[in-house]
């Protein structure tokens, strides 16, 4: 199995390895009470039984001979800001002397390290010597075990320990818990088989955000490109203002010169924002939280309603399908989205949400593009008010200034930036495929459901020098 391994090679295995299991049963009756039945030829072992189980600790901080050296200590921060499943470099590093100082461990590479406290069972895959800070148990498997294959079955343990883990100020799961707990252990080459098929699926799924934060990257930078360039590299003038240099046959304006005459057409939740009472897993009309508000895109991942007849008493706080709303507060400020047409009705859901209804003369996903942009976010951020969560108010948010090209260059603006919008929703699409396959076959695979020993599986190097 390669890097390059489609998703439906990958859903093929799944499905052939199903029925491989049903063709060669379980045979024992016997069941254990996490795992149920599992293969004949696997083993049952305590963690201290297959692995070394090590912990970290921290060098004093006031002590500046032990910090900044050339070896990467880890904290728990460090692997849960991982886009991957490895770890090679650190945010702190210790010297030699704050390694002896803190009695700590310098693991070996491919190592799992896994965060014992606060957030139980993270893990990661050091491919570089490292030690870590107490808040971790890290695993240093024996020689029959491969690492990849105990980094799976670690995340595949992680609720299990979070629910013996305890702690007065947060959870904590310590070293004899972790030595204690059982997993599976099956024979060293359907170890090596079982991790390359999840690791062929990361390696895929990290691909993936490797494309789509590419894709990202290039359409922040064609916005700000258009929006000071043009989409014919025209000559630029100073606009005098804080958005910098613009076309010189563009109009500067601000958002009050821009909105429609239709009542309401600028307008947030002040005085009318739901309560949690008024808000609910269903109802007549979708409500839009703050939360919910992205750079580009609206997260309907966890929606919540209000009733028809609350709807009906804030009509005027309606807003519709297509219509551009923006983000008073948290980060980035003014940060703006299109609302969806996955339902009828919406309603402004809380006072930090701002609906705002362009005329004519703009288009709503120009209006959007601009509002992400940093020309504007800078101008924004200036307006800032408050302790603590700081938010700009509708009036400031009224005195921004945007760029007003003829409706043309608008129309094509917003088709090139759609166009590139469209790839990143389609490796979002693809990257959920993957989190789900990884997901069931992790599932099948680990439990024995689905059998890898007479498939003809290549193990890549990263995989076969271990165990």
């Amino acid at each position: 199995m390669s890097d390059d391994a489609t998703l439906d090679e990958f859903v093929e295995i799944q499905d052939s390895k199903r029925n491989d299991s049903e063709e060669s049963a379980i045979k024992s009756d016997e069941s254990h009470p996490r795992f149920g039945k599992l293969p004949p030829e696997w083993s049952i072992n305590e963690i201290a039984d297959i692995a070394e189980v090590v912990g970290g600790s921290t060098p004093s901080t006031d002590n500046d001979d032990y910090w900044g050296g050339g070896i990467p200590w880890a904290t728990p921060t460090d692997i849960t800001a991982l886009s991957g499943n490895t770890i090679s470099e650190t945010a702190d590093t210790i010297t030699e002397e704050g390694l002896e100082s803190a009695s700590t461990h310098l693991l070996p590479p491919h190592s799992v390290l896994m965060t014992s406290r606060a957030s139980i069972g993270k893990c990661a895959v050091n491919t570089v010597e490292m030690a870590t800070n107490q808040g971790f148990k890290n695993l240093v498997p024996e020689k029959e075990i491969e690492t990849w294959y105990l980094y799976y079955r670690m995340l595949e343990t992680a609720n299990f320990l979070n629910s013996v883990g305890s702690g007065s100020t947060f959870d904590e799961v310590s070293k004899t818990e972790v030595q204690s707990v059982d997993i599976p252990i099956p024979p060293l080459p359907e170890q090596r088989k079982i991790a390359t098929v999840l690791y062929t699926v990361d390696r895929a799924i990290e691909k993936s955000k490797e494309i789509k934060t590419q894709l990202e990257r290039t359409h922040n930078g064609l916005i700000q490109d258009f929006l000071t360039h043009g989409i014919q590299d025209s000559e630029t003038i100073d606009t005098g203002t804080k958005l910098g240099e613009a076309p010189s046959h563009w109009e500067i304006v601000t958002i009050e010169n821009i909105l429609s005459d239709e009542d309401y057409s600028f307008t947030d939740g002040a005085r009318y924002s739901l309560s949690s009472d008024e808000i609910q897993g269903s109802g007549d009309a979708r409500a839009i939280l703050l939360e919910e508000v992205k750079e580009g895109e609206f997260d309907d991942s966890n929606p919540k309603f209000a009733t028809e007849e609350k709807y009906n008493e804030i009509t005027h706080r309606a807003i519709y399908p297509g219509e551009v709303v923006v983000a008073k507060m948290a980060e980035p400020v003014a940060r703006a989205c299109i609302v969806p047409d996955t339902y009828e009705k919406y309603l402004l859901g809380c006072a930090d949400v701002v609906r705002i209804v362009p005329n004519e003369e703009i288009e709503d996903r120009f209006l959007m593009y601009c509002m992400n942009s940093h020309k504007v976010w800078r101008q924004a951020v200036a307006h800032l008010r408050g302790t603590g969560r700081s938010r700009i108010n509708l009036e400031n948010i009224s005195e921004l200034y945007i760029p007003k090209p003829p409706l043309s260059e608008q129309r094509e603006i917003v088709s090139i930036l759609s166009r590139i919008d469209q790839k990143i929703d389609n490796e979002q699409q693809y990257q959920d495929n993957l989190q789900r396959l990884k997901r069931g076959l992790q599932q099948d695979l680990l439990s024995g459901t689905v059998r890898t020993t007479n498939s003809n599986i290549e193990v890549p190097d990263e995989i076969a020098q271990h165990g």
